[in-house]
């Protein structure tokens, strides 16, 4: 019997895919995400599996991205499934959540915790199917011009933080708001916003927040930011078994390694910045401001619980999945961290 060689397999019918991206060109972490992704298909297909990237100065839609590829304009795209809340409410739910698990946790509800068959139902209404797409860890709190030592500062801040963090600030009586990440420095220069959370010293450093807002506070709202690769279903399963596996297995390696980039740049750009920036004032929020935010959370997630189904069954498999889980990060992690103290 003969066996095909792998030229053979290379001069099979190429398929070609067009993905968008919600991020500029050569973005770090983000898009090296993106690029390792297509390089990784590619050589796992022998050429027969090759991704275009077009960045957000390409397509001129940052938060776009979702339309586009139920559309069938793109066939695939990078971006944060919470950016869509306004279009696709329950999309909201699987980027990150307030007080909620940690990135480790996180992963394992998507792949054990029924995480994934749930957002599999929310996006495959829409022709589209998601999958975790590289995850931040712990983001901070933001950058503040004037510190926050009361409930009262928050009211009528101008402030760049998307999500249900967003709304739940809304409640406390900020105005949050959703700017792309190009605009961002501009925004908070020209006094657009008072304040704001981008992602961690990974990539905050790098964007001069600093120079405008050097008050950094430590973080509540986003504990595991997940990015989300979009994939037209419909294009996806027109696709042979074999890549179709290539694509999934790419999209879940580079996952992993954008969470472990992005803990090793917050690493090393801490020690940057508590070295470099003396000016940078670290702080977190006084405990009557959290108990209010957390309250404010509690409040609005129980009225949109009660509003819908789908809701009320993700955040019941979070929050279900999130007290099964913590007895072991809390015995593990923190108990290891606390031992050696």
């Amino acid at each position: 019997m003969r066996y095909a060689s792998s030229s053979a397999f290379a001069a099979d019918k190429v398929y070609r895919l067009k993905l968008a991206e919600t991020w500029g060109p050569n973005f770090p972490i983000f898009g090296d995400s993106v690029k390792n992704m297509v390089q990784m298909a590619e050589e796992m297909s022998n050429g027969r599996l090759k991704i275009r990237v077009d960045s957000a100065n390409k397509h001129k839609a940052p938060f776009g991205v979702f339309d586009m590829v139920k559309s069938g304009q793109y066939d695939m795209g990078h971006s944060a499934s919470y950016y869509y809340k306004g279009k696709v409410p329950n999309t909201l739910y699987f980027t990150t959540m307030p007080f909620g698990m940690t990135a480790m946790e996180q992963h394992a509800w998507f792949q054990y915790g029924g995480g994934q068959d749930l957002m599999d139902q929310v996006y495959g209404d829409h022709n589209l199917v998601a999958f975790p797409g590289g995850n931040t860890g712990v983001q901070m709190g933001g950058w503040f011009r004037k510190e926050i030592n009361s409930v009262e500062d928050l009211k009528n801040l101008k402030m760049r933080i998307p999500g249900f963090a967003g709304e739940v600030l809304a409640k406390l009586g900020a105005t949050p708001v959703n700017i792309p990440p190009g605009e961002l420095y501009t925004s908070l220069e020209r006094n657009t916003i008072d304040a704001l959370e981008w992602v961690g010293p990974s990539l905050d450093l790098r964007m001069g927040f600093h120079k405008i807002a050097p008050i950094y506070y430590m973080g509540w709202h986003e504990p595991a930011t997940e990015l989300m690769f979009i994939v037209n279903k419909k294009k996806l399963e027109g696709m042979p078994e074999d890549l179709q596996a290539i694509l999934k297995v790419a999209m879940r390696k580079v996952a992993y390694d954008m969470y472990v980039q992005s803990y090793a740049e917050s690493a090393k750009n801490w020690e940057i910045m508590k070295t470099e920036f003396p000016n940078i004032q670290v702080k977190t929020f006084p405990p009557m401001v959290i108990q209010a935010i957390q309250k404010a959370n509690d409040d609005i997630l129980k009225d949109k619980v009660a509003e819908d189904e789908m809701v009320a069954k993700i955040i019941k498999s979070q929050q279900d999945y999130l007290k099964l889980v913590r007895v072991w990060t809390d015995i593990s992690e923190y108990g290891y961290l606390e031992s050696v103290k």
